[in-house]
């Protein structure tokens, strides 16, 4: 099979045993060159077209990217029709041929309006540090490259390469693990705050840090713990996302042998003990095996009163064994335990994660000299300390030729697109100088793709099937061997990695499973990177130029988008050609959405490309919201058994569940006022007697109906379009409704602030004095509500759901029926009747996007991305 991959011309997609493709598949349609959708455009113009940030050249004429909503930071494409600098007002023609006048700070001007002047700029810069020689024709291929959207770089690259500003190329960051004091603590959280400052994602393994309740020999104090301290760093990335245009992003881990991991595993199940950060569990293959036999396991840390530890200890605890230090035991679990609440936790909370850290450690080409820590935030690339990582990706769907692949243009492009990315390393500026010797010995680069779900269906292929894999198989094992020949040709001609050793770095998990003259012509060559394959999210790149991201399946067929007009169904463009092409025809069984597949499906495509990958990948595993904890432990285990370096498995719907769990020394004190919770929303406190005497005449909002200690209620459970809802209905001692609770999604999301804030209003509406009864009055309120259309709707006939509001309105109503059918069944004396069930069926669920408002903000890639706007939190 290596000698038949030997060139991308002798590749052949064999799938019935004679090498002959003959299931239907869908062509590639004739577009214009470097075609943009409408979306596209404004996501091309906006995040990576050079700009003019002085605003000095604007004039009538130009076009521009304006916000046209200050809340929402909605943004349109448009054009200047008048432009008044002394009033700093600029009028502007919107796509919709609309107006809107805004103050000119809310205008950017884009100095480049096509893809072909931003591609000739990219081609340009990252060609600039080739030999004068070779940078004419290399500024050739790069354009070539970039054409029609064979290679699309990271957005980074897209935003510097070939200006004049100062902005990092990288989008990766690992730092070395804090010092275990105060110092070495804060002096991790400045670096932190400077990359995510610069728009790079951080990774910290907090594992260097003492235990909780570890004594503090300096200050004969004890330590607050590496968790507490991953909350410092948590909330700080916050305060970087509430200055900035883009939240910071951030990675935490804790090793599993650390005292504190299982404080941590549970962590983001307490309400704000990290909130703004990705949390995973760096797992050993010790500790899979203990969970298999039952065995114990011991979690321990360093002796603190070692002489040198200060200097000593880095967060590498098989080197402190290894080199003879002790360790004390702090406690002994059972491995299973410790492995069950790892599962209880994802399930719950989409987190922690994985990392099988010593795997990938085993795998790694940089094992000999340079160990991997920590995973940057999305979880694809795992890194050692000060070490960074650049992005491109290949996009497969263009490569789409005949229901096969065009080898042959996908093998240049690989070699292409391997030089274009090692000439980021010299092109980039760098503001650490500890990352700039370690990525200058090491020349890390990340190929990616997107596309793969586009291409399996042009192919006429289903995505995690037998046949599928084998063909990602095929498909990984030529991209990887064509990058690898590529990278070794270019140490030929440049020199390889500096701390490149060909015995070495042949020894790696990943070098050994490589094609044997891939192995020969790296020994006789040697190599240009020391990595060079990497699956990261490309949530919004792949939605400016209109294909699947990564390797992850579609989410959904269609969706709705709200602009200015109205509202409209937007339809992924693949199932609009093959409707278009078979009219009145059900789709092909190869046509599959994220939730149509079995998670074993999304396990075993990852597995199939991570065996080609020599870095990671980002990627979520899908799974329904009725999978159990049990099956989460098997997929978890699947994507060991199957040679994942990692995963995250979010069961859909799992983050907007708020679950109630009080302490039993924490319950009321039955003298003391009530001050409860429901699914997570705070209830507001008793409220104080006012005397009548004492009152104003006029009745203020805050002179509302004082709160009894205790009140009954009934919790109803309702799919909304932006998420599950619980309801709770409060009444008081007359039965008369008295107070409203509305929880949508997780908390700080939108649909749980809007929630919230219905609730409240709802709630002031019912307790004020009033000649009106409550119940009349919530009468009230569901007639206002009942009804009103958002960007998407979800159910059918009777149970249809419009908008978050016209859910509460439906199940208010049926709370109000309710206890009128109570009230006539007490009359009439006959038994209570029976409550009705509100069964609102759903999809799949949405958040509201913080960049558009539209319920289209979905998790995938391990991130979270817009089918609407494309914004991406990664």
């Amino acid at each position: 099979m290596a000698d038949q991959l030997s060139h991308p011309t002798q590749v052949s997609l064999a799938l019935n045993g004679n090498g002959k493709h003959e299931r239907q598949f869908l062509p590639r349609p004739q577009q214009p060159k470097n075609y943009l959708s409408p979306l596209g455009e404004k996501i091309f113009l906006d995040r990576y077209a050079w700009k003019d940030g002085s605003k000095k050249s604007l004039a009538v004429g130009d076009t521009v990217i304006v916000c046209v909503d200050e809340v929402t930071r909605q943004r349109e494409i448009g054009v200047v029709e008048t432009l008044d600098r002394q009033a700093n007002k600029v009028l502007v023609r919107l796509r919709d041929d609309t107006t809107k006048e805004v103050r000119v700070e809310h205008v950017d001007k884009p100095l480049e309006t096509t893809p072909e002047q931003t591609m000739a700029r990219l081609a340009r810069g990252i060609a600039a540090v080739e030999t004068e020689a070779k940078r004419g024709e290399w500024e050739e291929k790069f354009q070539w490259l970039l054409e029609d959207w064979k290679f699309v770089p990271g957005g980074r690259i897209w935003a510097g390469a070939g200006t004049d500003q100062n902005l990092t190329f990288y989008n990766c960051y690992v730092v070395p693990s804090p010092k275990d004091s105060r110092g070495g603590i804060v002096s991790t959280l400045s670096r932190m705050m400077e990359i995510m400052s610069r728009g790079g994602g951080v990774g910290i393994n907090v594992s260097s840090l003492r235990p909780r309740y570890g004594y503090v020999k300096g200050v004969n104090g004890r330590s607050s713990g590496a968790v507490s301290w991953g909350g410092l760093y948590s909330f700080v990335t916050g305060l970087i996302e509430q200055g900035g245009s883009r939240r910071g992003a951030l990675m935490l881990i804790v090793n599993d042998w650390h005292p504190d991991v299982l404080e941590f595993i549970n962590s983001k199940r307490e309400m704000g003990k990290i909130t703004n950060a990705n949390i995973s569990v760096g797992i050993s293959d010790g500790f899979m095996e203990a969970v298999k036999a039952d065995a114990d396991w011991n979690l321990v840390f360093p002796d603190t009163s070692v002489e040198g530890y200060d200097e000593i200890w880095e967060g590498d605890l098989e080197k402190w064994v290894a080199e003879g230090r002790p360790v004390i035991r702090h406690r002994t679990v059972k491995a299973r335990d410790m492995w069950r609440q790892i599962i209880e936790s994802a399930w719950a909370s989409a987190e922690p994660g994985l990392w099988f850290r010593e795997r990938s450690n085993k795998m790694s080409n940089s094992w000999y000299f340079n160990p991997l820590i920590c995973t940057n935030p999305c979880g694809e690339q795992p890194l050692p300390g000060f070490s960074v990582c650049n992005l491109g990706a290949l996009n497969l769907a263009a490569f789409a030729k005949d229901g096969d692949v065009d080898w042959q243009t996908l093998g240049q492009s690989v070699r292409y697109a391997v030089r274009f990315l090692d000439n980021v390393i010299d092109a980039t500026p760098y503001f650490f100088e500890e990352n700039a010797q370690q990525q200058l010995n090491e020349r890390r680069v990340g190929l990616g793709v997107m596309g793969l779900a586009e291409l399996l269906i042009r192919c006429g292929l289903r995505y995690g099937s037998a046949e599928g894999n084998a063909f990602l198989d095929q498909l990984f094992r030529f991209i990887t061997s064509e990058a690898y020949r590529a990278s070794s040709d270019y140490a030929l001609e440049k020199g390889s990695f500096s701390h490149f050793d060909a015995e070495k770095f042949l020894q790696s998990g990943f070098m050994q499973a490589m094609p044997k003259d891939v192995r020969s012509k790296v020994r006789e060559q040697g190599i240009r990177n020391v990595t060079l394959l990497t699956v990261a999210p490309t949530g919004t790149t792949g939605t400016m130029v209109g294909t699947s991201t990564g390797i992850e399946p579609y989410y959904y067929w269609s969706y709705f988008r709200t602009s200015r007009l109205g509202t409209h169904e937007e339809v992924v463009d693949v199932v609009r050609e093959w409707r278009e092409a078979h009219p009145g025809e059900k789709l092909p069984d190869y046509f599959v959405t994220a939730m149509d597949l079995a998670p074993e499906d999304h396990v075993r495509v990852q597995a199939a490309v991570q065996r080609w990958v020599d870095s990671s990948i980002s990627k979520t595993c899908n799974t329904p919201n009725s999978y159990t904890v049990e099956q989460t432990a098997e997929l978890y285990e699947l994507m060991y058994e199957t040679g994942c370096k990692g995963g995250t498995i979010y069961r859909d719907g799992s983050r907007d569940e708020q679950v109630l769990n009080l302490k039993k020394d924490e319950e009321q004190d039955e003298s003391k006022p009530a001050e409860t919770a429901t699914f997570g929303v705070p209830a507001a406190p008793a409220a104080k007697e006012v005397s009548p005497a004492k009152r104003p005449p006029t009745v203020y909002a805050d002179h509302k109906r004082p709160r009894p200690r205790r009140l009954k209620g009934t919790t109803y459970f309702v799919h909304t379009p932006v998420g599950k809802a619980f309801v709770t209905v409060n009444r008081n001692g007359d039965d008369h409704p008295f107070e409203v609770f509305a929880n949508v999604g997780k908390v700080g999301s939108e649909g749980a602030a809007m929630s919230e804030a219905i609730g409240r209003l709802i709630s002031l509406v019912l307790r004020l004095p009033s000649d009106i009864s409550p119940s009349e009055r919530l009468e009230m309120v569901v007639e206002q509500m009942e009804g009103i259309g958002g960007s998407r709707s979800i159910g059918f006939g009777v149970n249809r759901v419009a908008s978050l509001p016209d859910a509460l309105a439906q199940v208010l109503r049926e709370d109000l029926e309710q206890h009128r059918d109570e009230e006539a069944a007490i009359l009439m004396g006959v038994a209570e009747p029976e409550p009705k069930q509100l069964e609102l069926m759903s999809t799949l669920l949405s958040d509201l996007c913080p960049e558009c408002g539209h319920s289209t903000f979905v998790r995938i890639e391990g991130c979270k991305k817009c089918y609407s706007c494309g914004h991406s939190e990664c």
